[in-house]
């Protein structure tokens, strides 16, 4: 019994994220609650998939990670530290949703101008450009104006950003969205890179084959709250279906048997 103890406390010691009891009310008129009493915690070298429909609370448990929005109860943790204290983000990378840059900018001169926020020194920021830029595969493309990407060369740019001041945590808001099939395999390749370098990726998405494939651990929300949580392979095992069928079990939408399925489709 005392080893287990201690190992589950060494576990607990190694989240990089943790989340307690997290509350978000919006006011208005119409008063709202985007989160309710959120428990999740994100380990060392993970990478974890957050799931829901729009609307779930992704973005919002994401904005009060940042420090964008503040939560109304509980508390939440990156690297030991509550996120409502004045902390450093330089361990942090962070790609939003929906992206804009200067689009007047190169892709180095962009990720100059990021590495300079980040108070970095002009040899390292060198460096790390060149880096960033070979891992998302823009070399070639590195002194051509942001806006003649296509959408997919705008999502790799802004991963490169995320990627500039070398995080050990990374927080990404739907890294695929709109992006072709050629796109969404590219930026997973990343996030695989990503992985076998250690570093902790935390990021939400609507690509369910995709989550299957790179994520260690699943949490689907649904209305503000957390209905499942898990290791694939395991959630698949326990409720005898895949990603794709249990979020849509989750979210209350009714899936046709097989035998049915194959019967509309031969009365098409």
């Amino acid at each position: 019994m005392q080893t287990e103890a201690i190992s589950l406390t060494a576990t607990n010691e190694c989240a990089v994220l943790k989340i307690e009891q997290l509350s978000v009310r919006y006011a208005g008129s119409q008063p709202k609650a985007a989160l309710n009493a959120l428990d999740l915690s994100v380990y060392q070298g993970e990478v974890f998939g957050f799931l829901g429909p729009n609307g779930a609370g992704k973005t919002t448990t994401m904005n009060v990670l940042l420090g964008f929005v503040n939560a109304s109860k509980g508390r939440a943790f990156i690297f030991g530290r509550e996120v409502t204290e004045a902390i450093s983000r330089q361990r942090i990378g962070y790609l939003p949703e929906l992206t804009y840059y200067y689009k007047f900018l190169t892709a180095e001169e962009l990720l100059r101008f990021y590495g300079k926020l980040f108070g970095l020194k002009s040899q390292e920021i060198e460096s790390r450009i060149d880096s960033v830029l070979k891992l998302v595969d823009l070399e070639s493309a590195r002194k051509r104006l942001i806006k003649t990407y296509s959408k997919g060369m705008q999502q790799r740019v802004g991963l490169a950003q995320a990627l500039i001041n070398n995080p050990d945590l990374l927080i990404l808001d739907e890294p695929t969205s709109g992006l072709d099939p050629i796109g969404r395999m590219k930026v997973r390749e990343i996030i695989q890179r990503l992985k076998n370098e250690g570093r902790t990726i935390f990021f939400s998405s609507h690509e369910l084959g995709e989550v299957e494939t790179v994520c260690d651990r699943v949490a689907i929300l649904f209305e503000g709250e957390k209905k499942v949580e898990g290791r694939v392979s395991d959630l698949a095992r326990e409720h005898q279906c895949n990603l794709e069928q249990l979020f849509l079990k989750v979210i209350g939408y009714d899936v046709l048997p097989a035998e049915e399925n194959e019967l509309m489709r031969e009365n098409v």
